[in-house]
């Protein structure tokens, strides 16, 4: 329904049956909306975005809606780590408005959300799998989500009565077929939210045992930063605890047990164990070690006989990595597919919106890590892709800068519903038919974690061409020349050419903060 439908229907709201048939023969022309969602998925490793995987790990499916809609080249988080993502999506506001600042958080389920908007706008709502918000799902009819962070085999669902109950399979699969379920058993009258939201590829990165190997027989490359020695940008970055020659559990990560290593002493870390392993069943154990122990012993060989040099090392673990991250991405475009079928299947495709997404990106090796939260382009892109029938043009790439923020204004707009004034972001509808009288210039990003991987709290400002970040801590900044510089592997913030730059975007970070009435920073400990 559009906004001129909406004004006409105003005054005759008040009388009941009038408004619920007007409503019902306006929800058969409201579109549905299909939100898959992901974890800590790079958008290297999308074949769509290109780069240097999309030869050696495509992902026809999700490029399926890139070539039949839209990939959003300039897609960014507000806040990169899971559980503020979220909030921020739900909320359409940055992450010290939500009030969900850090993953230590509870979510405020009593504060507006587009899920409840949508609800109560007459569509049947849904979120299936990963959820990491502490309290349960509200604005949802039909709700079904992990514990926490959710494990990959045999997990457990929470039900919306309260009982928890644990199903066999892995998790990707398990997601897909109960967010089908649903779709099944919809109420038909009504348009739907559907919100998919798999684990994967979060680490532990435990691929489905059918994907196991998948990726041994190509060349996987390595990234120009892989080997990073942090000069030239802030001191804390030598210290970060995410990198895979120093922080990649053996066992927890690399897939290397305790017990498969006879005599072998491996060097730190081995913190955390196997916790998928310990929840697979007999005949999963049997598959999966298969596949992993006689690898292991190669490696294990190889090291105890001391032919590997420091660098071997770190090549063979980032190589074991990859091929995890990347068969648990395998698994969630199969799930894609699944769902992109069923539309098709059942005469849905053509009115419903299909947006895949993650929570975040996640850096793939670059400057030597394998987590998040920085505010470095790696973990701040997140993908975008949406498909709309005849409303988003086929095989087009908006460069505009988004945000997560945007999500929920965006999901309204096309519903025909308004957002209230505390939404921070911006509908991109004016995206789609490349008509945008006016839009933003930049992005405001906060990180607020406490220590965790020893990444320090920071904030920035981005745009097309610089980013600006300040850390609080240490009443320190680096600028970063994105065109002359893309690997961000040199701050210029002292340097004279950049006077003019450093001031504009000092002045352009402070308007933001003030625009979003961010908080005050913590005190200086410098």
């Amino acid at each position: 329904m559009n906004h001129t439908a909406r004004r006409l229907m105003r005054p005759i709201l008040a009388l009941p049956l009038l408004a619920s048939l007007l409503c019902n023969l306006a929800s058969a022309d409201r579109p549905n909306i299909l939100f898959l969602f992901s974890d800590d998925h790079a958008v290297k490793s999308i074949s769509a975005y290109g780069g240097s995987l999309a030869s050696v790990a495509p992902t026809p499916n999700i490029d399926r809606i890139a070539k039949e809609g839209a990939v959003f080249t300039n897609s960014f988080c507000a806040n990169s780590i899971c559980g503020p993502s979220r909030a921020t999506i739900l909320t359409g506001k940055h992450s010290h408005k939500n009030g969900f600042m850090r993953n230590g958080n509870t979510f405020d389920p009593e504060q507006w959300t587009v899920a409840k908007s949508l609800q109560k706008g007459g569509y049947e709502t849904a979120v299936i799998g990963k959820w990491h918000l502490k309290t349960n799902p509200v604005g949802f009819d039909h709700w079904e989500v992990f514990p926490g962070q959710g494990s990959y085999y045999n997990p457990v669902f929470i039900q919306m009565d309260g009982s928890k109950q644990r199903f066999d399979g892995y998790a990707t699969d398990l997601t897909t077929a109960k967010a089908i379920h649903w779709l099944d058993g919809r109420d038909k009258a009504k348009p739907f939210f559907l919100m998919c939201q798999h684990k994967a590829p979060h680490r532990t990165f435990a691929p489905a045992l059918r994907h196991l190997g998948s990726f041994d027989d190509v060349t996987i490359p390595e990234p120009a930063t892989l080997f990073d020695n942090y000069y030239n940008r802030h001191s804390s970055l030598a210290s970060n605890e995410m990198e895979i020659d120093r922080h990649f559990d053996w066992a927890y990560d690399a897939k290397i047990r305790k017990d498969e290593r006879g005599n072998v002493k491996l060097p730190k870390p081995d913190r955390y164990g196997t916790p998928e392993y310990n929840r697979m069943t007999p005949d999963q154990k049997k598959e999966w070690d298969a596949y992993f122990s006689p690898r292991n012993q190669k490696f294990l060989k190889a090291y105890a006989s001391g032919s590997l040099s420091d660098d071997d090392i770190v090549r063979w673990k980032y190589r074991r990595y990859m091929r995890n991250y990347l068969s648990t991405v395998k698994a969630v475009d199969e799930s894609v597919g699944q769902m992109l079928d069923y539309l098709d299947d059942h005469g849905l495709a053509e009115n419903t919106i299909v947006i895949y997404s993650s929570d975040q990106g996640f850096f793939l090796g670059e400057h030597g890590w394998y987590d998040k939260r920085w505010m470095f382009e790696e973990s701040f892109r997140m993908p975008f892709l949406i498909r709309w029938p005849n409303v988003v043009q086929a095989g087009s790439r908006p460069v505009e800068l988004i945000q997560n923020i945007d999500y929920a204004p965006t999901f309204l707009d096309a519903a025909g519903l308004d957002s209230p004034n505390e939404v921070q972001g911006m509908s991109l509808l004016p995206l789609f038919n490349r008509s945008p009288k006016t839009w933003r210039d930049s992005l405001y990003y906060a990180y607020y974690e406490l220590g965790e991987h020893a990444v320090p709290q920071h904030f920035g400002v981005r745009t097309d061409t610089h980013k600006l970040i300040y850390f609080p801590k240490s009443d320190e900044w680096n600028l970063y020349d994105l065109l002359a510089d893309p690997n961000e592997m040199k701050s210029v913030h002292s340097e004279q050419d950049y006077q003019a730059i450093r001031g504009a975007l000092t002045t352009e970070f402070h308007r933001l903060r003030a625009k979003y009435e961010a908080p005050p920073f913590p005190p200086s400990k410098r």
